[in-house]
């Protein structure tokens, strides 16, 4: 029989943190018309365009996280408002290449303010984003991010057991 750690485990606790971060994000960007996966796609095409960048949509999905079919969801989206180029590469006409608009550039140059004030809010507790404890938690979540995850299939027992804060990870 496993043995349940008292309170909340690791993995709780970060979906937790992750949510909390959602949330907090997409409200702080409502009022410049994005949500946080649009920021994720504007900010990183804002600091890839910068060192002159154009990068594809599977380019941009392998930089963010986030599935390639999303990205090209988000990213025409955010064509059709006007932050967003989308152009078939000349080399390979598979890949669409994505960069800001002039539009888009200050839309990200605003956007990137708010989330980097309220990333000074959460990370206070630590130090602020310079402090010490910052850096290290930053190098830890890095580590956890670089394991390569093969998700299990999950035993058949007949039960089914939703998430609990005492042991299951979301």
């Amino acid at each position: 029989m496993s043995k349940v750690p008292p309170g909340p485990t690791a993995g709780f606790l970060v979906w937790r943190l992750a949510n909390k971060w959602r949330v907090a994000v997409d409200r702080a960007l409502a009022p410049l018309g994005l949500t946080h996966a649009q920021y994720v796609l504007v900010a990183s095409l804002h600091g890839m365009g910068r060192t002159g960048e154009r990068p594809s949509q599977r380019q941009l999905a392998d930089h963010t996280g986030l599935e390639a079919l999303y990205v090209s969801k988000l990213a025409r989206s955010l064509e059709s408002a006007g932050l967003v180029e989308r152009a078939r590469d000349p080399r390979d006409p598979r890949a669409v290449r994505l960069a800001l608009t002039e539009e888009g550039r200050a839309a990200a140059r605003r956007a990137v303010g708010v989330v980097q004030d309220l990333l000074e809010q959460l990370l206070e507790p630590l130090g602020g984003r310079d402090g010490a404890r910052t850096a290290a938690f930053t190098e830890e979540l890095g580590t956890l991010l670089d394991v390569p995850l093969t998700p299990s299939a999950p035993e058949t027992t007949g039960t089914t057991a939703g998430p609990t804060t005492q042991g299951a990870t979301p």
